[in-house]
């Protein structure tokens, strides 16, 4: 069984995210979304509410393949060998990305070679959607529709008080 790793905080999933997702599930038979408990970053949902928020997304999303919505803390690496991951799954969007993700990619290739990274290029409707940006504009009054699914959009006016 192929099983693939797609790690990030997830703060609010976005449009971008289940597109990597529908196309990675295409790749693995099963598929850990890792939900980062990341404690340098102040995520406006707690890792529960991003859980369950994921979980709610990506129903509909399998193509056959098993998705398993898990949280974890710590190196990534460390992870995807407690899960039995052969792949970890990373999406880019720019140029920017891809020189985070090629520093990231070689670094963790010191850590487990038998560990290999697939990066998915963002559909060009998704390259410039950030979770950083989707909870701004829901935080100064616009709207998020464009970007997140209609679940996610009423869970993040409800965050800001917009419901």
């Amino acid at each position: 069984m192929r099983i693939g790793l797609y790690p990030g905080t997830f703060d609010p999933i976005h449009n971008g995210h289940t597109d990597i997702i529908g196309r990675a599930v295409k790749l693995v038979d099963k598929l850990v979304l890792g939900v980062a408990i990341n404690t340098g970053k102040s995520p406006m949902f707690s890792l529960e509410e991003r859980v369950e928020i994921i979980k709610d997304d990506v129903r509909g999303l399998t193509h056959g393949a098993e998705i398993v919505v898990q949280p974890f803390e710590g190196l990534t690496m460390q992870f995807a060998r407690e899960i039995g991951a052969s792949v970890i799954v990373r999406g880019l969007r720019a140029v920017a990305d891809f020189e985070f993700e090629f520093q990231m990619t070689a670094m963790n290739q010191q850590l487990d070679r038998e560990i290999e990274t697939v990066f998915l290029m963002a559909d060009p409707r998704h390259q410039a959607i950030a979770s950083k940006l989707v909870k701004e504009i829901a935080l100064l009054g616009g709207e998020v529709s464009k970007f997140v699914s209609p679940q996610v959009r009423d869970r993040l006016m409800a965050k800001v008080g917009r419901a």
